[in-house]
């Protein structure tokens, strides 16, 4: 079977793509067994998530004018690079402070993972295509929710937490041939534009005057930190507070992660019908709507585990029509500069996420009603930046094409 070129282009971008979420969700059921390996309190532990996310956030103001200037591949190739190190220092880390610098390292790595393939997709298409295309990325490396955790479960209990390190290592050798073989430079050199404080500056200015460009960014960044708050808590709910085993608390973020990945491959063919901005309406709606609800029930006491993963099944299914759609929105004004429009984008949101997680961990008790609670926080925000952006938005997003 011959694959279209926007298949093509999502296979390439996805697996790519997923060496980031791989180095996130393989590592979740190790937690508990690093702190206790490493004599690290709950807090420490949870800093090689946050400290992961502000790296992951900040690196990605670098590439994306580094892309804009040298083309798409030489930052995949260097992000790799520093992506490999990373993993190979994790997994000799003697300490849990060696360990969290280890994460930085593979964060500021990764944050190429995330930039350059959207400004790639930019180069390519716009509108209804570019979110299609999105949208079958997430398809792709959506493998990574499903089985990163098992197979991290899977290592944990045959050769202990370091051994995932090293399988993510593995993967950046695998991201780097797959880059050099099958992915084409999308920015011809003629397009490229000199990097230059000024230019950097005066582009950075035009984004952050756009109110249109921060209330998406930020719609997308909070439903993401939903999930950063989530990712930094689960596995110590789920195994502390419900018993879970490590396979069985994979188990259970591959069922939560299951609605968004679901929802998201709607992203286009809805946005296409009805608008983008319908969309992300409908979305935030049923994201605020399922966690005030559930942080509701956790305050009365009934957060059973069955009643936590039904109602983040459902307000993840809500975001998975968001994320992608905000990500797109958010880029069409600005393709002249989609390069860096994408690394500030991806860094808002990125540190948005972190600074959740840092300000709401010392909350955190391995009980299900802070985590629920700080998720709940992280929707009302999106709520009332969607209702602040949607006015503006109508007058810049056009109708769907139908």
């Amino acid at each position: 079977m011959t694959l279209t070129p926007l298949m093509r282009s999502a296979l390439v971008l996805g697996l790519m793509s997923a060496v980031g979420p791989f180095a996130i969700d393989m590592f979740l059921p190790a937690l508990p067994n690093i702190a206790a390996s490493l004599d690290a309190t709950v807090a420490a532990t949870q800093g090689t998530i946050t400290f992961y996310f502000l790296a992951f956030g900040l690196a990605q103001l670098i590439y994306g004018p580094w892309a804009d200037q040298a083309g798409r591949k030489l930052p995949i190739y260097v992000g790799l690079v520093l992506f490999l190190a990373g993993s190979i220092a994790a997994s000799l880390a003697p300490t849990i402070t060696m360990l969290v610098w280890a994460r930085v390292l593979q964060g500021a790595g990764a944050a190429a993972l995330m930039v350059v393939p959207r400004a790639i997709i930019r180069d390519q298409y716009t509108g209804y295509e570019a979110t299609r295309l999105m949208a079958l990325i997430m398809l792709v490396f959506s493998v990574s929710p499903m089985f990163a955790p098992l197979a991290g479960a899977g290592l944990i209990a045959v050769t202990g937490w370091r051994a995932i390190f090293g399988s993510m290592a593995i993967a950046a050798i695998a991201a780097i041939v797959i880059t050099a073989t099958l992915q084409p430079e999308t920015l011809p050199k003629e397009h490229r534009v000199a990097i230059n404080l000024r230019t950097i500056g005066r582009g950075i200015a035009t984004l952050l005057r756009d109110p249109v460009f921060l209330g998406l960014t930020f719609v997308g960044g909070f439903g993401m930190a939903a999930f950063f708050v989530f990712i930094a808590s689960a596995s110590f709910v789920y195994v502390e507070t419900f018993g879970l085993t490590p396979t069985q608390f994979s188990l259970a973020f591959t069922v939560n992660a299951m609605g968004f990945i679901g929802a998201s491959q709607m992203a286009a063919p809805l946005m296409q019908r009805h608008g983008a901005l319908k969309i992300i309406l409908v979305g935030v709606s049923g994201f605020f709507t399922a966690m005030v609800f559930l942080f509701a029930l956790a305050l009365m006491g009934f957060a059973s585990l069955g009643v936590i993963i039904a109602g983040l099944i459902i307000g993840f299914a809500a975001m998975g029509l968001v994320i992608p759609t905000t990500m797109v929105s958010a880029l069409d004004p600005h393709g002249d500069i989609a390069g860096l429009a994408s690394s500030l984008g991806g860094t808002l949101q990125m540190v948005a996420g972190g600074a959740m997680v840092a300000l709401t961990g010392p909350f955190f008790d391995s009980t299900p009603t802070p985590m629920i609670g700080a998720m709940a926080l992280c929707a009302s925000i999106t709520m009332g930046l969607l209702l602040f952006v949607l006015p503006r938005a109508r007058r810049v997003i056009g109708a769907p094409q139908v």
